[in-house]
């Protein structure tokens, strides 16, 4: 019998965590089956309790699941503490074992930063947004050794919040908060816009300056095209910019490897799931 994995959220017929997870296990020979699980908004724990008592071995969690996620694990990564929140669930064989929880959001953007080559030690980095897609990140980043990281959030109370609770991880980085229309004008080697302004085609305000010959511009969101904060950064001369294709794929294999001990290639996966978007997008014109 393969072994049963699921991705769960609401809504969740837009997950290509399936399409993924299914190219990693062919690439490695494992014999799975990985499932889409719709949960009502007041129905999560039932969910993951009824597909693990069915045989299932593990679980991706989607919004809006991921602090639920952590909530019910007795057992947590570090780093799914340092998140508050739960991406990966881990279930034993046995049902008296506890269920273990992780978070592979952060690792997942590092490698995905990695895998183009970036390295972030002695640079300068912006986070726009200080929400939980940049509370998962942020410990990974830091651990990257950068010179500076300024989260700038429209409520900067929030972003002031998590300078004080991420300082003891900070080390030699400096890292700081403002207003999201409060951002000092020098240039940043590293945009990464952590808020949900593109999949709406929003823009943050944002002086001109902050972009330059030397900067990479990152949105976590991803299309078939490229999102109007990487287009907004490329016309004003950014060196690249990516889109969070690459971050899915990267911490859908963290998640792999954390099942079943096995490191996918994640290139080919990469180029699978562009072609995917692409092609769907193509259908719908």
């Amino acid at each position: 019998m393969p072994q049963r994995y699921a991705v769960i959220g609401n809504p969740i017929e837009h997950s290509r965590s399936p399409l993924i997870h299914q190219a990693f296990a062919r690439q490695l020979g494992i014999d799975l089956s990985y499932e889409k699980l719709w949960a009502p908004i007041d129905g999560f724990e039932e969910a993951v309790n009824a597909f693990r008592e069915a045989g299932g071995r593990g679980m991706n969690v989607t919004v809006p699941f991921k602090l639920e996620a952590y909530d019910l694990a007795a057992r947590r990564s570090e780093r799914a503490e340092r998140a508050l929140a739960a991406n990966t669930l881990v279930f034993p064989e046995s049902t008296d074992e506890p269920i273990f929880a992780d978070n592979t959001d952060g690792v997942g953007l590092v490698n995905d930063l990695a895998f183009h080559g970036l390295k972030l030690e002695g640079k300068r980095v912006l986070i726009l947004g200080a929400g939980g897609a940049t509370r998962g990140v942020l410990a990974p980043l830091l651990g990257q050794n950068p010179q500076e990281i300024l989260v700038a959030n429209r409520n900067p109370e929030r972003a002031y919040g998590l300078v004080e609770e991420f300082s003891d991880a900070a080390g030699e980085c400096r890292l700081s908060g403002c207003p999201l229309e409060g951002i000092e004008d020098s240039l940043f080697d590293l945009i990464i816009n952590a808020t949900p302004a593109s999949l709406t085609a929003q823009l943050p305000p944002l002086p001109d300056t902050l972009v330059g010959a030397r900067t990479v511009a990152y949105d976590m969101a991803y299309g078939a095209e490229a999102t109007i904060f990487m287009q907004w950064a490329e016309e004003r001369g950014a060196r690249q910019t990516l889109d969070g294709l690459g971050m899915l794929v990267e911490q859908a294999a963290e998640s792999f490897s954390l099942w079943h001990g096995q490191r996918p290639d994640t290139a080919p996966v990469r180029d699978l799931l562009r072609d995917d978007i692409q092609q769907a997008a193509a259908e719908t014109d």
